[in-house]
């Protein structure tokens, strides 16, 4: 049977000890006990894990049901190294864990209450640990094209990326799809599901350099959504290329996106909204309704979403795109800050440090 250390570290949500406004809570690296994992159950050794907006969103308290001693972290990639069943098969399997229960293959909504892992009530786990019990039907094999810190990379992006993309877009070969805010998590990997698919692929950013970026990764253009013409510039880049219509936007802003666009976008023309970065409402008018202009809220997917996603991942040897690679669970504090700045070009992973052999060890 598997040794491993009698504890664990995590970093961890506490109420800010001093008052402050706005507020923010801090996160403490703390020592927790392993527990021996029950039937059910996996031990996973994590060899990744990664950053989302969410675990920024809870230390400033602008996101529900926060647990205060509850572990940060809804993505994380490992090895299984213990199991409550005899003789598992995922033993010694690399794996990662799925980020959300209560949604597991409806394809419209969550069956039950909807929960993801990190910071929360429910589900009471988070990823950012060196070693996590979780349950034995809530890790999805590792494609074996990417190590742990670009899978970590992976989950709760990819799966909203996914709905967005090619469950509510329904994104095929040959089609224009215009993606906002460029250079966040999500939207990097709908740009690159996009690109995997065929589709010719524009961007909208507030940067210049990000726009380069995406361009040099496989998108046709790009305009400034800081501009108050930028829709027009997507329009001229589409007649350039010889295209008339956008047939999809992937949206992540909010606000006035119908309004702004909606000159650009086909009749029948699916605006997909994962976020409200710019405004939490999306003005619909008539004008939109008569060109038979669909706005769609999208969020992340069930568990099937989840599992299809990896599965065109593997197929297509995609690889989620990785901005910065701190160095163990001590460093987390760093990835906060580049969260706030919003500087980065794709995720923010933690790769987890070895631990000293000479550590307390217990047998499973």
């Amino acid at each position: 049977m598997a040794r491993i250390p009698s504890h664990t570290k995590a970093f961890t949500i506490q109420k800010a000890k001093s008052p402050q406004k706005p507020v923010y809570h801090d996160g403490i690296l703390t020592e927790q006990p392993i527990q021996h994992p029950e039937d059910g159950q996996v031990l996973v050794k994590m060899g990744a894990v990664a950053f989302n907006h969410k675990d920024l969103w809870q230390r400033m308290g602008m996101y529900p049901g926060i647990a205060m001693g509850a572990t940060f972290g809804g993505d994380g990639a490992g090895i299984v190294i213990a199991s409550g069943t005899p003789n598992d098969p995922l033993l010694n399997k690399r794996v990662f864990l799925t980020p959300t229960r209560g949604w597991e293959e409806d394809p419209r909504a969550p069956e039950t209450v909807f929960g993801i892992l990190g910071g929360g009530v429910f589900p009471p786990l988070g990823t950012f640990s060196e070693y996590v019990l979780v349950e034995r039907d809530q890790v999805i094999p590792s494609p074996e094209h990417l190590d742990d810190v670009h899978i970590a990379a992976w989950p709760v992006g990819g799966v909203t990326a996914w709905r967005a993309v090619a469950v509510n877009a329904q994104v095929e070969s040959g089609q224009n799809v215009l993606i906002t805010g460029i250079g966040g998590g999500v939207a990097l990997l709908a740009m690159q599901i996009c690109l995997a698919k065929g589709a010719n692929l524009y961007v909208t950013s507030g940067s210049q350099e990000k726009i380069q970026k995406a361009i040099s990764l496989g998108a046709k253009g790009g305009a400034n959504y800081k501009e108050k013409n930028w829709p027009a510039q997507i329009g001229a880049l589409l007649a350039k290329d010889r295209h008339t219509v956008l047939d999809a936007i992937i949206d992540s802003a909010g606000g006035d996106i119908m309004g702004q666009a909606g000159k650009i976008l086909k009749q029948g023309g699916r605006v997909v909204c994962y976020g409200m970065t710019a405004s939490p409402a999306i003005p619909l008018t008539m004008r939109q309704v008569l060109a038979n202009q669909q706005l769609i809220g999208s969020t992340m997917g069930s568990h099937k979403d989840l599992k299809d996603a990896t599965d065109f991942l593997a197929k297509h040897r995609i690889i989620p795109i990785v901005s910065h690679v701190l160095d163990g669970l001590e460093s987390a504090e760093e990835g906060f800050e580049l969260l706030k700045r919003g500087d980065q070009f794709g995720k923010v992973v933690i790769k987890l440090r070895e631990r000293n052999a000479s550590q307390s060890q217990a047998k499973l």
